[in-house]
Protein backbone atom coordinates (compact mmCIF):
# COMPACT_ATOMS: atom_id res chain seq x y z
CA UNK A 1 0.00 0.00 0.00
CA UNK A 2 2.76 2.57 0.51
CA UNK A 3 3.79 2.27 -2.77
CA UNK A 4 0.38 3.20 -3.84
CA UNK A 5 0.71 5.95 -1.54
CA UNK A 6 3.76 7.03 -2.76
CA UNK A 7 2.80 6.76 -6.64
CA UNK A 8 -0.45 9.38 -5.64
CA UNK A 9 2.31 11.29 -4.24
CA UNK A 10 4.05 11.51 -7.27
CA UNK A 11 0.93 12.16 -9.40
CA UNK A 12 -0.24 15.27 -7.42
CA UNK A 13 3.67 16.76 -7.35
CA UNK A 14 3.76 16.27 -11.02
CA UNK A 15 0.55 17.75 -11.55
CA UNK A 16 1.67 20.70 -9.36
CA UNK A 17 4.74 21.17 -10.65
CA UNK A 18 3.63 21.27 -14.53
CA UNK A 19 -0.50 21.80 -14.31
CA UNK A 20 -2.34 20.70 -17.31
CA UNK A 21 -4.25 23.49 -18.59
CA UNK A 22 -2.76 26.37 -16.81
CA UNK A 23 -3.60 30.17 -18.68
CA UNK A 24 -6.30 32.17 -19.13
CA UNK A 25 -9.33 31.57 -22.11
CA UNK A 26 -10.00 35.46 -22.89
CA UNK A 27 -13.23 33.94 -24.91
CA UNK A 28 -14.27 31.88 -22.08
CA UNK A 29 -18.28 31.84 -21.21
CA UNK A 30 -18.06 31.59 -17.96
CA UNK A 31 -15.67 32.95 -15.37
CA UNK A 32 -15.61 31.79 -11.50
CA UNK A 33 -13.08 32.74 -8.61
CA UNK A 34 -12.36 30.52 -5.99
CA UNK A 35 -10.75 31.05 -2.87
CA UNK A 36 -9.59 28.93 0.34
CA UNK A 37 -9.34 31.72 3.00
CA UNK A 38 -8.08 29.23 5.43
CA UNK A 39 -4.86 28.21 3.46
CA UNK A 40 -4.97 31.30 1.12
CA UNK A 41 -5.07 28.95 -2.22
CA UNK A 42 -6.84 31.08 -4.80
CA UNK A 43 -7.35 29.83 -8.78
CA UNK A 44 -9.40 31.81 -11.29
CA UNK A 45 -11.43 29.22 -13.92
CA UNK A 46 -12.55 29.42 -17.51
CA UNK A 47 -14.90 27.43 -19.47
CA UNK A 48 -16.15 28.14 -22.51
CA UNK A 49 -18.95 25.91 -23.98
CA UNK A 50 -20.35 24.74 -27.17
CA UNK A 51 -24.04 24.18 -26.08
CA UNK A 52 -23.63 22.10 -23.01
CA UNK A 53 -20.13 20.64 -24.05
CA UNK A 54 -17.40 22.21 -21.91
CA UNK A 55 -15.39 22.64 -25.27
CA UNK A 56 -12.19 24.37 -23.31
CA UNK A 57 -11.36 24.75 -20.17
CA UNK A 58 -8.06 26.56 -18.10
CA UNK A 59 -7.13 27.88 -14.62
CA UNK A 60 -4.81 30.18 -12.99
CA UNK A 61 -3.66 30.81 -9.90
CA UNK A 62 -2.18 29.93 -6.83
CA UNK A 63 -2.01 27.26 -3.73
CA UNK A 64 -0.88 24.38 -2.28
CA UNK A 65 0.08 21.27 -4.47
CA UNK A 66 -2.96 19.86 -3.52
CA UNK A 67 -5.29 22.26 -4.88
CA UNK A 68 -3.19 23.04 -7.40
CA UNK A 69 -2.96 19.35 -9.19
CA UNK A 70 -6.99 19.00 -8.10
CA UNK A 71 -7.37 22.06 -10.48
CA UNK A 72 -5.40 20.32 -13.27
CA UNK A 73 -6.65 16.52 -12.96
CA UNK A 74 -9.90 18.14 -12.94
CA UNK A 75 -9.52 19.99 -16.51
CA UNK A 76 -8.34 17.40 -17.84
CA UNK A 77 -11.63 14.85 -16.49
CA UNK A 78 -14.25 17.11 -17.49
CA UNK A 79 -12.94 18.75 -21.47
CA UNK A 80 -15.63 17.20 -23.59
CA UNK A 81 -18.04 16.53 -21.33
CA UNK A 82 -21.50 17.46 -20.89
CA UNK A 83 -22.48 19.64 -18.23
CA UNK A 84 -24.72 17.13 -16.76
CA UNK A 85 -21.59 14.38 -16.92
CA UNK A 86 -19.28 17.35 -15.37
CA UNK A 87 -21.71 17.81 -12.58
CA UNK A 88 -21.27 13.71 -11.49
CA UNK A 89 -18.16 13.34 -11.59
CA UNK A 90 -17.80 16.38 -9.16
CA UNK A 91 -20.34 14.38 -7.46
CA UNK A 92 -18.64 11.65 -7.42
CA UNK A 93 -15.11 13.31 -6.59
CA UNK A 94 -16.64 15.04 -3.62
CA UNK A 95 -18.24 11.91 -2.17
CA UNK A 96 -14.80 10.11 -2.18
CA UNK A 97 -12.77 13.17 -0.27
CA UNK A 98 -15.75 13.72 2.17
CA UNK A 99 -16.19 9.96 3.51
CA UNK A 100 -15.45 9.52 7.28
CA UNK A 101 -11.86 9.97 7.74
CA UNK A 102 -11.50 6.31 9.60
CA UNK A 103 -12.90 4.45 6.53
CA UNK A 104 -11.67 3.80 3.50
CA UNK A 105 -12.44 4.83 0.06
CA UNK A 106 -14.42 2.44 -1.70
CA UNK A 107 -12.36 0.99 -4.08
CA UNK A 108 -14.27 0.85 -6.98
CA UNK A 109 -15.81 4.09 -6.80
CA UNK A 110 -12.34 5.73 -6.82
CA UNK A 111 -11.47 3.46 -9.62
CA UNK A 112 -14.47 4.67 -11.76
CA UNK A 113 -12.93 8.35 -11.15
CA UNK A 114 -9.18 7.01 -13.23
CA UNK A 115 -6.48 9.80 -12.39
CA UNK A 116 -8.90 11.81 -9.78
CA UNK A 117 -8.37 8.26 -7.61
CA UNK A 118 -5.08 9.38 -5.97
CA UNK A 119 -6.66 12.25 -3.90
CA UNK A 120 -8.60 9.39 -2.33
CA UNK A 121 -5.65 9.51 0.43
CA UNK A 122 -7.13 13.56 1.61
CA UNK A 123 -10.03 12.06 3.09
CA UNK A 124 -7.53 10.62 6.07
CA UNK A 125 -6.79 14.77 6.21
CA UNK A 126 -9.93 16.61 6.57
CA UNK A 127 -8.29 20.20 6.42
CA UNK A 128 -6.85 19.28 3.61
CA UNK A 129 -10.32 18.19 2.23
CA UNK A 130 -11.03 22.15 0.96
CA UNK A 131 -7.95 22.39 -0.79
CA UNK A 132 -9.08 19.07 -3.12
CA UNK A 133 -12.41 20.42 -3.47
CA UNK A 134 -11.51 23.93 -4.37
CA UNK A 135 -11.51 23.90 -8.33
CA UNK A 136 -14.43 21.44 -8.23
CA UNK A 137 -16.70 23.58 -6.20
CA UNK A 138 -15.24 26.93 -8.29
CA UNK A 139 -16.15 24.61 -11.74
CA UNK A 140 -20.12 23.61 -10.02
CA UNK A 141 -19.96 27.86 -9.43
CA UNK A 142 -18.85 28.31 -12.78
CA UNK A 143 -21.39 25.89 -14.54
CA UNK A 144 -24.39 27.44 -12.27
CA UNK A 145 -23.68 31.07 -13.90
CA UNK A 146 -22.22 31.99 -10.22
CA UNK A 147 -18.53 34.16 -10.34
CA UNK A 148 -17.20 33.44 -6.84
CA UNK A 149 -17.09 30.95 -4.47
CA UNK A 150 -15.16 30.57 -1.34
CA UNK A 151 -14.50 27.45 1.19
CA UNK A 152 -15.21 28.90 4.21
Amino acid sequence: MSDLRELYQQVILDHNKAPHNFRTLPDADRVSVGHNPLCGDRLSLFVKLDGDVIREIAFQGAGCAISKASASLMTDSVKGKTLEEAEGIFGRFHDLLTGPPDVKADPAAARALGKLAVFSGVREFPVRVKCATLAWHTLHAALHGESAVSTE
